[in-house]
């Protein structure tokens, strides 16, 4: 006996369960496009209105003004911070934006400024940051964003420097806001011999820069012990050359006119934290001073350090580095969270002491002079 084929009733029963099952595939395939999609602006930046500029005479134009930690040292610290806004509206991002004050509060200062706290006092302007979104794309707009970004951080730093006149001076900035410090250095500090003899050391935390186009002025650092000098890297994992490949071929960098361009096959600053130096010989987790999740915490309060967890060596420009199997340390969060800086960090005792060594340095050079 022949059986009877599907109704119509269930042939389009299949038909709308295939066609769901597509609609379902092509959102997980295609959820970043969709994503980042909606943080576009959709207005060119040339016809943008900005958000009003802050007033860094005003403490509300500083997310830490003069912070300092329980047995602080002499340094004046200038820390910019990383991306915090997602985009959608505007380009750049408001002053104060609450989702991007949560995320600059809870995981960026804790993790990323924590470790110069016991250097000395920190102070973190806000500004009107280029959007996650200009950093996920390499249109025009985008790049005339974060070059804009660049106006109210070098306002920021004349506003601090008054109230700095002398003493020993320590410059850093994570992801965009790394960016940002290494045009500064540049631009202002290098050609200013008073200003850069105050200068400890600038550390650009997950940047990519040009080496080639550091100042002679304002070299990488080659050893712990060097002062004056930038101590930079952008991190990748060890064994993921495709996103190793993707950061390389998606870098912007500044030119001399201040203008974002490709990194076109030019090497790329990379410092090695552990050592501070620009050894490219593989470090061992051994010397590795301290991983740490500090999210959440108060300023001031020193996070617990886990050394030993992370080996990480210089290679074609990038810090090529193991993943700790911490529990504390999986990635969390949105689509858009887990595109910014991580919310740990893996040199965070590294820096610390990197930075402690060098102001020690200092302060014995301009004791004996």
């Amino acid at each position: 006996m022949s059986g009877r084929g599907p109704t119509l009733r269930q042939c389009v029963g299949y038909l709308g369960i295939g066609f769901v099952v597509l609609i379902v595939i092509a959102l997980v395939v295609f959820r970043g496009d969709i994503l980042k999609a909606g943080l576009d602006p959709k207005v060119p930046f040339q016809t943008y209105t900005p958000p009003p500029a802050p007033d860094y005479r005003a403490p509300a134009a500083w997310a830490l003004l003069e912070a300092r930690a329980p047995e602080s040292g002499p340094a004046a610290v200038f820390f910019v911070h990383s991306t915090t806004y997602d985009g959608g509206r505007d380009w750049n991002g408001p002053i104060g934006e609450p989702r991007g004050e949560r995320w600059l509060k809870e995981v960026v200062l804790p993790n990323y400024a924590g470790p110069f706290a016991r250097a000395g006092a920190v102070s973190a302007p806000r500004y009107r940051q280029g959007s996650l979104y200009t950093r996920l794309t390499l249109r025009e707009d985008a790049r005339e964003a974060r070059a804009f970004a660049y106006v109210d951080v070098a306002a920021a730093f004349e506003a601090w420097l008054k109230h700095h006149p002398a003493g020993p001076l320590v410059l850093a900035g994570t992801e965009q806001g790394g960016e940002l410090v290494e045009r500064l250095v540049r631009e202002r500090v290098a050609g200013d011999a008073a200003l850069r003899s105050r200068v400890v050391a600038v550390y650009l935390m997950d940047v990519i820069a040009a080496a080639d186009a550091l100042s002679p002025a304002v070299p990488a650092c080659a050893r712990r012990d060097q002062v004056g000098c930038i101590v930079g890297w952008s991190p990748v994992g060890e064994n993921n050359d495709g996103a190793a490949r993707r950061r390389l071929n998606r870098a912007l960098v500044w030119d001399g006119r201040g203008r974002l361009i490709t990194l076109d096959g030019r090497p790329a600053l990379c410092v090695n934290p552990i050592t501070g130096s620009t050894d490219l010989a593989p470090v061992a987790a051994r010397a590795q001073r301290g991983v740490t999740n500090a999210t959440g915490l108060e300023w001031g309060a020193r996070p617990a350090l886990m050394a030993r967890e992370v080996a990480a060596q210089c290679r074609e420009g990038l810090l090529r580095h193991t993943e700790p199997k911490l529990e504390s340390l999986k990635l969390t969060g949105s689509w858009a969270d887990r595109r910014k800086s991580r919310p740990y960090n893996l040199f965070y005792g590294d820096v610390e002491a990197d930075v402690l060594t060098r102001l020690a340095v200092w302060q014995m050079a301009h004791r004996a002079s």
